[in-house]
């Protein structure tokens, strides 16, 4: 290894490296951009690389992945947090990799506080940053930062927060628009040797450190064995004078000048030049008995020193633990703790819906296709027979025909009457406010403008299970039921989810598992329940089988899924207003096809059969109306009756409107 050289005019030499304890390519770290390479090489923590370059020492057949057990990843200056075991590992195997680093962030009620940012991570201009996605309106909820602190013990940012701000979503975004998370991609190119850029693991730079060590501990040792004989040399000039003194000094008196003595004195005595010249330097005080002493035990430590170094210039053993022994003293003396915090799995990439509060929400569409998301709380409850509060403001000839709720991360699928099925995200959903009519919903689905939407799903990551279905029930009584999985990757064009007659549509679509029941409901107020295992599973290009046999006139006004291990009611509610409640009990379970049994009285005064929903644990019922009107009210006011009554008043209806859609909560 070449330790100088010329500099550049050839005037004199300089060295090329330093003779560093330490490796310090590792535990400083490397940044810089040359002509055709850069290098990056992060900082590390100085006990964990000395570790490291020991268990080398002793095991030089040791891989990179044995060395990573001692070095866990960079260790930064600025702390923070770094994931992802696995592709650190690899990125310190190849040289190359991206290392995800993230600040430290806490949730203190309506604040958020930054402790840590990470490296090389300027903190004015990520202050900066965060106050321009505040102002472009990018990150909502945010009315102040400020940054409290800088300095020796750390950083303090904090960011307030509105009353109505979700902090952990705020976070979120900080984390994907800001370099409060970035990658720190390693480049470690080192010069092998001195002289020839490569790009290195973690291994090949401890070699070639421990060979580097190895050299220098060597040169060092011959350079202290020579400067201990040149001194031994010396000393063994002056004992040899003192044992001679009186002739010596004879001999000086007797030479005409000192380079006379010097010659006299290496010719009579059989000295060196450097001997001679070294009694020709010495002082009268070296006569005395003390002085003589201290330079024979001078010579004698130094006969030592140079017996110990000739030893360890002999064994490359006794080198190597010269070398662990440097290590270990400066590990004792500046090692520390790691800074850097290391999860070992990977950082779960921030998707769109974790910017998203989960949150409940009401689904609203109208029968032109305008859609829109709101809040559930928006609604006050009212006491039941009341008028309920205005709802979306759609044009004279437009009504609402679609009303569900849902959570803001579920899942939901577009069912059309032509028996299509699209699919979104619940948060993808515009949200408006109660009275707005909201947006097309071809704003955000390729759907043919010849179909209509018939039904809407919602379903969370939780329900996408092997015993997991989608059921199907058209307006003319048939019944389908298909493994939800088969609509796992539903394209943006919609994908074919039921065959139908030309006379039949698609109605009505509901979840269902394995065990559950199903219940038809007509507009004449009819029921029939049957067994899910009456239906077979069928593919999404299948046709379906009769469930209920219908009468002239009637057809499915609704249908819903029963679990039969639970104690539940038949909630059903009528075009007119009127609601009751029925135990399930009194529907006895049929085989499908039948024509059902009674399940309300049906009058001039209640209208046809609306909706029905099963109710367990369900509080509250919101209902709304062609026109827009919408009722929140108490499930419990609703009385329970028998199947052949009409019900009580929920909602007092204007002239010419009707209820359309209920839900349970």
């Amino acid at each position: 290894m070449l330790f100088r050289s010329s500099n550049y005019d050839d005037s004199r030499v300089e060295p090329v490296v330093l003779p560093a304890k330490l490796p310090n390519l590792l535990i400083n770290g490397s940044d810089g951009i040359a002509v055709g390479m850069a290098t990056k090489i992060p900082p590390h923590n100085l006990g964990e690389v000395i570790d490291a370059a020991i268990h080398l020492i002793d095991k030089p057949r040791a891989t990179s992945e044995d060395l990573m057990e001692f070095i866990h990843g960079p260790d930064f200056p600025t702390r923070g947090i770094i994931y992802d075991r696995k592709a650190i590992l690899e990125a310190y195997l190849s040289g190359r990799g991206g290392v995800t680093t993230r600040g430290v962030a806490t949730i203190d009620e309506k604040k958020i506080i930054i402790t840590e940012i990470p490296y090389q991570v300027n903190k004015s201009e990520l202050v900066i940053k965060m106050a321009e996605l505040v102002t472009s309106k990018r990150i909502e909820g945010i009315r102040d930062i400020r940054d409290e602190s800088s300095d020796r013990d750390g950083l303090r940012i904090v960011i307030e927060l509105r009353n109505n701000a979700v902090p952990q979503k705020i976070l979120n975004q900080l984390w994907r628009h800001t370099d409060l998370q970035k990658d720190y991609h390693l480049n470690m190119v080192a010069l092998s040797e001195g002289l020839q850029p490569q790009i290195m693991s973690i291994k090949d730079i401890l070699e070639g450190y421990v060979t580097h060590r190895n050299i220098v501990v060597v040169r060092r040792t011959k350079f202290d064995l020579k400067k201990a004989k040149d001194r031994a040399h010396i000393l063994e000039g002056l004992v040899k004078a003192l044992d001679n003194i009186d002739k010596i000094i004879s001999t000086i008196k007797k030479s005409s000048d000192k380079a006379d003595a010097h010659k006299n004195l290496v010719k009579k005595f059989n000295l060196s030049a450097l001997q001679a010249d070294a009694i020709l330097e010495m002082k009268l005080q070296a006569l005395a008995a003390l002085e003589r002493k201290k330079i024979e035990d001078e010579l004698n430590e130094k006969k030592k020193i140079i017996k110990e170094l000739t030893i360890l210039l002999k064994d490359p053993k006794k080198i190597k633990e010269v070398i662990k022994n440097e290590l270990s003293e400066l590990k004792k003396q500046f090692g520390d703790e790691r800074r850097t915090r290391v999860h070992s799995g990977k950082l779960k990439e921030l998707a769109a819906e974790d910017m998203i509060p989960q949150e409940e929400a009401i689904i609203s569409m109208s029968v032109d296709g305008y859609i829109k998301r709101i809040a559930p709380t928006v609604f006050r409850r009212q006491n039941r027979g009341g008028k309920g509060l205005r709802g979306s403001t759609l044009r004279e000839a437009d009504v609402l025909a679609h009303f569900i709720g849902a959570k803001t991360h579920d899942n939901i699928l577009f069912f059309t009457d032509r028996g299509r099925v699209f699919q979104t995200k619940v948060y993808e959903i515009p949200a408006g406010t109660r009275i707005g009519k909201g947006k097309s919903i071809h704003n955000f689905l390729e759907m043919p403008n010849n179909e209509k939407i018939s039904a809407i799903v919602a379903y969370s990551g939780d329900n996408k299970k092997a015993d997991g279905y989608i059921v199907m029930a058209t307006a003319m009584g048939v019944v389908k039921k298909t493994e939800l999985d088969k609509f796992s990757n539903v394209r943006k064009s919609g994908i074919i989810a039921i065959k139908l007659s030309k006379e039949d549509s698609l109605k009505w679509v509901k979840l269902a598992n394995r065990g559950d029941e199903i219940i038809l409901n007509t507009t004449h107020g009819r029921a029939i329940r049957f067994k899910e295992a009456d239906v077979r599973s069928m593919g999404r290009a299948a046709s379906g089988v009769k469930g209920i046999t219908l009468k002239k006139d009637d057809v499915v006004s609704s249908f819903d899924i029963i679990n039969p291990k639970e104690k539940s009611n038949l909630l059903v509610v009528t075009a007119n207003g009127y609601a009751k409640q029925t135990p399930l009990s009194e529907y006895k379970v049929q085989r499908r096809g039948g024509t059902g049994i009674l399940t309300a009285r049906i009058t001039e005064k209640t209208g046809k059969l609306a909706s029905s929903h099963v109710i367990i644990n369900e509080e509250e019922l919101l209902a709304i109306s062609t026109h827009g009107q919408i009722l929140k009210t108490g499930i419990k006011s609703v009385r329970k009756a028998g199947r052949a009554t009409q019900g009580v008043r929920i909602m007092r209806m204007n002239k010419g409107d009707e209820i359309i859609g209920t839900v349970a909560l």
